[in-house]
């Protein structure tokens, strides 16, 4: 059954024209509409501009993960952060937090950084509704290190993705880091191509951040997110 979401009973624009051109449902069709995170059995009663719906008393048990994870990552090169918002949000990423690390090779671009944060945040949502999310992670503008530094004590854990930890023959693993875990939220922190400067690493640490190590092997910048992601829903899911 397709999935959309919507404030209201209403819903209007590409997701109207998605359930009349692209769908071709009526008068009568029942689809899921996600209202203030919660998935609604709902039957389309009207079709005009907009397509009106009605809660039928139905719900959908929701799938999100127990802790809500946030994605911190140092701005990649290319399409990377699209790729890491579209496959973050299937595996259940809560936020998308991109910052200006030390090592990042890309500038953000205040007059096109809008556009760009639309655009994510619109794959976000398609994401959302192709995994049967019942909430559309938040991706945020992104932050200087400093005004990241600043978040770290806003959550329950704060772990850094550290390179060098991999390197290590004797190492605390994600997992057992995860099974001593009690925490409602969490950020995760990942570096750009090339990782975490040293600096970096320490004044997260300094700050209360853990690091985690995600095996022996180095992994990209857009694939070590979604690792660590799919780790968590492993252990707590």
């Amino acid at each position: 059954m397709q999935r959309y979401f919507s404030e209201t009973t209403c819903i209007s624009g590409d997701d109207a024209r998605h359930i009349t051109r692209v769908m071709r449902q009526t008068i009568g069709d029942e689809i899921i509409v996600v209202m203030n995170d919660v998935a609604h059995i709902c039957t389309i009663t009207a079709i005009e501009d907009d397509v009106l719906v009605a809660p039928t008393g139905r719900i959908v048990a929701s799938p999100e993960m127990p802790v809500a994870v946030t994605i911190a990552c140092g701005l990649p090169k290319g399409d990377k952060l699209e790729l890491i918002a579209q496959k973050g949000t299937e595996l259940g990423m809560h936020t998308l937090l991109p910052f200006e690390a030390k090592r990042s090779i890309v500038k953000w671009d205040a007059k096109k950084g809008g556009k760009k944060t639309e655009r994510l945040q619109k794959i976000a949502k398609e994401a959302a509704e192709q995994s049967h999310r019942t909430h559309i992670p938040a991706v945020k503008n992104p932050v200087s290190f400093k005004q990241l530094l600043a978040e770290v004590s806003t959550y329950d854990m704060v772990f850094i993705a550290d390179e060098e930890e991999a390197k290590l023959t004797e190492r605390v693993t994600f997992k057992q880091v995860l099974q001593a875990a009690e925490a409602k939220t969490m950020l995760l922190v990942f570096g750009p191509e090339g990782g975490i400067a040293r600096e970096e690493a320490e004044a997260l640490r300094a700050a209360g951040a853990k690091t985690m190590s995600l095996g022996p092997r180095i992994l990209r910048a857009e694939t070590a997110p979604l690792y660590a992601l799919a780790a968590i829903s492993y252990e707590l899911e």
